[in-house]
């Protein structure tokens, strides 16, 4: 695990833009609005953090991916969704 990648992947945009699409269909899936602003900060740390997707975002980077955090083929939305769901409050 690298402070590095995570800190690279929270501050990825594509990465945040999935995560909060993530959370915009949970929230809409249990009933809620959608408002994934609400969780954005706290559960894109969770998920950047989470050892499946710190280790794809981290080769990723190594391998000269120019869009790791919006390359499915690295982090994929079942990655995302997992995390989003072990890290739901």
């Amino acid at each position: 695990m690298s402070y590095s990648s995570i800190h690279r992947c929270v501050n990825d945009g594509s990465f945040v833009g999935r995560v909060n699409a993530c959370i915009a269909q949970e929230q809409t899936r249990r009933g809620d609005p959608p408002n994934p602003g609400v969780l954005s900060d706290p559960m894109r740390w969770h998920v950047a953090s989470a050892a499946d997707v710190e280790a794809a975002y981290a080769a990723a980077l190594d391998a000269g991916t120019p869009d790791p955090g919006g390359d499915p083929t690295v982090i994929t939305d079942g990655m995302i969704l997992a995390n989003v769901q072990a890290n739901w409050t």
